[in-house]
């Protein structure tokens, strides 16, 4: 070992040129590689993996396993480069994460998970679910969190504004892969059915969702030619606010008299509100259990009316 040392110190005196040209040459490609190391406090060590997410309301964890998870891993095997399968099977939920070598792109890793999905699609029995992939990113990818605070805006504006206006905007921010929009008041229109009239109509809560479904959408018509043009014939039928809702058509008396879905409604609202700072904040970690301003449409009797279905403390 003391021979070689010396060797090696003698070298490097006879040889200052050489030592000190290499030295150069290091500090050189050092300087160069220093600016683009990815220097991090929390750096993300995970592998290159694959998350398949798919969620089957109703469906016991055997189940979930039977008809969801057990398929997807079936379809997953034999992928490139796949070194690793995991699933979890969880109440009305199906996980399975692929974790592939790290030398393959996660991009290219997603592209073949995606392509075999498309078998697991047809095998899956209808309404037991759709398996889609997670977004790119694990538990150490969160890098931000905020909450929207205004005393001019209710928490529905704020959550309208952040679902429509801020999400996207930071979309487009290069390295954002997910922005996830939690508490507030999301927008819906709710049917609350009265079963009593429900019964005078003969009517069930299946023949409701079938006729409110099917009765929100357009529809097209092909065309007319006339004179050297042609007119394109559609139908519009989209929901486009309460009064369209109302009008609905359930079913028809022996008379012929159609039966409507009436409502008066205002403009129902979800749930979401939390305490900072002595103020109401619009944010997802704490939430109320009940709608503020939940309303509920009945079926019409004599008509049909409107009032607060549900009443919630604010936090």
């Amino acid at each position: 070992m003391g021979n070689v040392l010396e060797r090696l110190v003698t070298f490097a005196v006879q040889r200052r040129s050489a030592v000190l040209a290499v030295s150069a040459l290091v500090a050189a490609v050092a300087a160069l590689t220093l600016p683009r190391l990815a220097v991090d406090a929390v750096p993300d060590v995970t592998n290159v993996q694959v998350s398949i997410l798919t969620t089957a309301p109703g469906l016991s964890p055997s189940e979930v396993e039977q008809y969801i998870t057990y398929p997807v891993e079936t379809a997953m095997n034999g992928l490139p480069d796949m070194v690793e399968v995991r699933s979890v099977s969880k109440t009305a939920v199906s996980a399975v994460t692929l974790v592939f070598a790290d030398h393959v792109d996660v991009w290219f890793a997603r592209q073949l998970v995606s392509e075999r999905l498309k078998q697991v699609e047809s095998v899956i029995p209808p309404g037991y679910g759709r398996p889609e992939l997670a977004p790119v990113s694990t538990g150490l990818g969160e890098i931000y969190e905020f909450y929207l605070d205004s005393s001019q805006h209710s928490p529905m504006e704020l959550r309208t504004l952040l679902d429509w206006v801020v999400a996207p905007r930071l979309r487009s921010v290069p390295g954002v892969i997910e922005v996830n929009s939690m508490g507030g008041e999301a927008k819906e229109f709710q049917v609350v059915l009265d079963p009593k009239r429900m019964a005078s109509f003969r009517l069930n809560l299946r023949d409701v969702l079938s006729a409110v479904k099917e009765s929100s959408a357009n529809v097209g018509g092909g065309y007319v030619e006339k004179n050297g043009e042609q007119i394109v014939l559609r139908g519009e039928a989209q929901f486009k606010d309460l009064e369209d809702i109302a009008a609905t058509m359930l079913s028809a008396n022996d008379d012929g008299t159609p039966i409507l879905l009436v409502s008066r409604c205002g403009d129902p609202r979800g749930v979401g509100l939390a305490l900072r700072g002595g103020h109401h904040a619009r944010q997802g970690r704490n939430r109320r259990g009940h709608g503020d301003d939940a309303h509920r449409a009945e079926l019409p009797g004599c008509g049909g009316r409107c009032e607060d279905a549900a009443r919630g403390d604010r936090a």
